[in-house]
């Protein structure tokens, strides 16, 4: 078998420039990095779908070769060694719709919030370190396997483990694991995180065999510890009677919340599934989730006057048809 170090199929070689091409636009239009990875993943997983074999495991022509995305543990030989690249090409690839919705939302969930607050340099830093290293926390327990590793989870956990140290009494709005389960809620942070920690030890405890590498999510979280306390949380050294303590606390102060009037938005709210979605929209503190729920009130909602469907952005709501305004 020969050793092909870079892939071959153009597919592939697509899906890296798509990686890297999204990040640096995202640098380049101050996007928060979490949109461009969401992005950046959800277009690679398009290309998937259609070039599996090529992409992830580098299969051409039936033949086996070295040279898809996803990272083999077997890359840790000295001989392999320029296939490390699949270190960061892995976190982009995922085998199927499930896979990486639950990823994305995630992410979503978590890495937005903890991205205001420490900047997208540390987010990116903190996202791609815990990702490799939970890569290679699952390779250096499994040596010999050759099975792909594929998937964001060791980066998500990752970002999980350093917003949970760094900022343990936030409050965030996420699925959390109910047995075979996902149910979204508003939870602190620390707790989230140990209900997932709790959830992967339980299944490596038990030897579970379900195509899910476990101790990367794992690895990733452990190292989402450490380099939050080396690079997020800072430190005052008082002295008292006792000698030199350490102080910890948050570098992060928040925004003051900004305050709307959804008063004129009452007029719309014809049912009782909108005076109910009109209630979370008033009393939601997080600005993603009421985002959301405006989005889905100006969905539902009708115009008063016409009964055409509403359009909405930057704060006004209007009607295409009947020329009806209104404003929050």
């Amino acid at each position: 078998m020969d050793l092909i170090v870079l892939p071959q199929h153009w597919s592939a070689i697509l899906c890296i420039l798509i990686m890297v091409g999204v990040i640096v636009f995202a640098v380049v239009k101050k996007w928060m990095m979490v949109y461009g990875l969401i992005i950046a993943n959800l277009i690679v997983f398009v290309v998937t779908i259609i070039f599996e074999n090529q992409i992830v495991y580098g299969l051409s022509g039936g033949s086996f070769i070295y040279a898809g995305l996803g990272f083999r543990s077997i890359y840790l030989n000295v001989e392999l060694f320029p296939q490390l690249y699949t270190l960061f090409t892995s976190m982009f690839i995922h085998g199927g719709f499930v896979h990486i919705f639950g990823n994305m939302l995630v992410l979503f969930f978590v890495g937005v919030p903890f991205e205001e607050r420490v900047g997208w340099k540390k987010f990116l830093l903190i996202y791609f370190l815990t990702g490799i290293i939970g890569a290679l926390t699952h390779s250096v327990l499994n040596p010999d396997s050759t099975i792909p590793l594929i998937g964001a989870s060791g980066a998500i956990f990752g970002i999980m483990g350093a917003f949970a140290f760094s900022y343990p009494r936030d409050e965030v709005v996420m699925p959390i694991p109910v047995g075979f389960f996902m149910v979204i809620r508003r939870i602190k942070v620390v707790y989230a995180v140990l209900i997932f920690a709790a959830f992967e030890t339980f299944i490596v405890f038990l030897g579970v065999q379900d195509n899910t590498a476990h101790l990367a999510h794992l690895g990733g979280l452990l190292s989402g510890f450490l380099l939050a306390a080396l690079f997020i949380r800072k430190k005052d050294k008082d002295i008292s009677s006792a000698g030199f303590q350490t102080t910890y606390h948050d570098s992060y102060i928040p925004e003051k919340p900004k305050r709307f009037d959804y008063s004129n938005l009452r007029s719309l709210a014809t049912t009782p599934e909108l005076r109910d979605i009109l209630r979370k929209i008033e009393s939601e503190t997080v600005p993603q989730v009421r985002e959301i729920w405006l989005e889905h009130f100006v969905e539902k909602s009708r115009c008063p006057r016409c009964n055409e469907p509403l359009y909405h952005l930057n704060h006004k709501i209007w009607c295409e048809k009947c020329g009806f305004k209104t404003k929050y």
